[in-house]
């Protein structure tokens, strides 16, 4: 335990691992009724069941194959403890084996905290409904600990790709027009590295999204749910 904790710390000096019995009223109801029950579980792998039924319930198709890899390489779940400015924010911290033997932890963030992110809030009804039951059901974002990448970010992280202070140098050398409204453009998986899983609400049906980068050509007409279920699982090696 003082070795994960001293990992976690790393990123963020306030990370803590905790029980459900150390939230005080106050607290308990910040989390989903289904975290209260799946915490209060002893045995860890009905505990992992239940949590992964909830990935089932709502997004059993669109990530079938990370359901799986889950569903097989789950070492355990915790709660997470991160103060955030003012507040504190709570987390399912995963330890997930990987292929190699070791493990690596991801973060699945509370689907009830609040978010801050002016554009997305103005337009959240026109995202794709498999998306919106993600973060509302699911979690606020799944991605590796250490860097909030390499999975789906929270919704405060999500990029608006027509923010006026990024610089898409890429426009400069496309090969061919661009083909989606930045303005109406989010980025909801990131690599970390500058490249995304884009969805431009005025042209998403079928779950049509975008890999856009800022150094590589964009790959249009991809299917959101594949490339993202695929990308993560990658991210595990």
């Amino acid at each position: 335990m003082e070795q994960k904790i001293h990992y976690l710390r790393k990123f963020d000096t306030s990370a803590n691992l905790i029980t459900i019995k150390d939230l005080d009223e106050s607290k308990q109801k910040l989390i989903p009724d289904s975290w209260h029950r799946l915490f209060r579980e002893q045995d860890i792998r009905v505990r992992i069941d239940m949590l992964l039924e909830i990935w089932k319930k709502y997004v059993g198709r669109e990530l079938s194959n990370l359901i799986l890899y889950l569903t097989e390489n789950i070492d355990d779940i915790e709660l997470l403890e991160i103060e955030d400015s003012d507040s504190k924010r709570y987390s399912i911290l995963y330890t997930i084996k990987k292929p190699n033997g070791g493990v690596t932890y991801y973060e699945g963030r509370n689907p009830q905290e609040e978010f801050h992110n002016d554009e997305l809030e103005q337009n959240w009804d026109k995202i794709p409904v498999t998306i919106q039951q993600f973060y509302e059901n699911v979690h606020n974002g799944f991605y590796y600990y250490a860097s909030v990448s390499m999975g789906l970010v929270p919704l405060e992280f999500v990029t608006f790709l027509g923010d006026d202070d990024l610089d898409w140098s890429i426009i400069d050398d496309l090969k061919e027009p661009i083909q989606i409204d930045l303005n109406t453009s989010f980025g909801f998986f990131s690599n970390g590295m500058g490249s995304y899983i884009a969805i431009d609400y005025n042209n998403c049906n079928n779950r049509n999204a975008t890999f856009w980068s800022a150094k590589l050509q964009p790959r249009y007409n991809i299917h959101f749910w594949d490339h993202v279920d695929e990308w993560i699982v990658i991210g595990f090696e």
